[in-house]
């Protein structure tokens, strides 16, 4: 029997004016570091997250995770629940947006080992993420893999009209 592979994590979010004169939202995502992702933007990015075991509390292992990720603390806010979604890859992601404003450039991410180039015997460290950017909602749901951008919309709901996330 298989376990389906859990992750959680932190978009960090900043209210910004729309173009309605209404609010609107920017979304703080990084690019994910390794030779695959290297050459690609489109579906590239994702929301600071990692896996966790059972028995961990996902929120626990959301706010690690960002730590992990970006190697500074996550900022203090109240967080929004934006619910779950299962990626294409099977494993269901849990993410709550967090209001506060983080300067990217002071990140220092995690690194990972990988056997580079592939075949070779070589191992080489990767960092997580090689760069972090606040996007607009059009830019976020452009450059996050397509299992991450309901998390964008959710959160622009919540924003924009000013509805609970889900599970909140």
């Amino acid at each position: 029997m298989s376990t389906v592979k859990r992750s959680a994590g932190i978009l960090l979010f900043r209210v910004v004016p729309g173009a309605d004169g209404g609010p609107d939202a920017e979304v703080l995502i990084g690019h994910m570091g390794g030779p695959f992702w290297a050459h690609r933007e489109a579906a590239a990015w994702s929301v600071p997250k990692g896996e966790y075991e059972p028995g961990e509390e996902p929120a626990a292992a959301a706010r690690r995770e960002f730590g992990e990720e970006f190697g500074l603390p996550l900022p203090e806010g109240e967080w929004v629940a934006l619910g779950e979604s299962r990626q294409s890859g099977g494993k269901t992601v849990t993410v709550w947006a967090v209001e506060a404003d983080l300067d990217p450039a002071g990140a220092v991410p995690g690194t990972f080992t990988m056997e580079w180039p592939k075949g070779s015997g070589v191992l080489r460290e990767f960092p997580e993420m090689d760069r972090f950017a606040w996007c607009t909602p059009d830019e976020a749901l452009e450059r996050l893999v397509a299992g991450q951008r309901v998390f964008v919309e959710r959160l622009l709901a919540h924003v924009r009209g000013g509805l609970p996330g889900p599970g909140a």
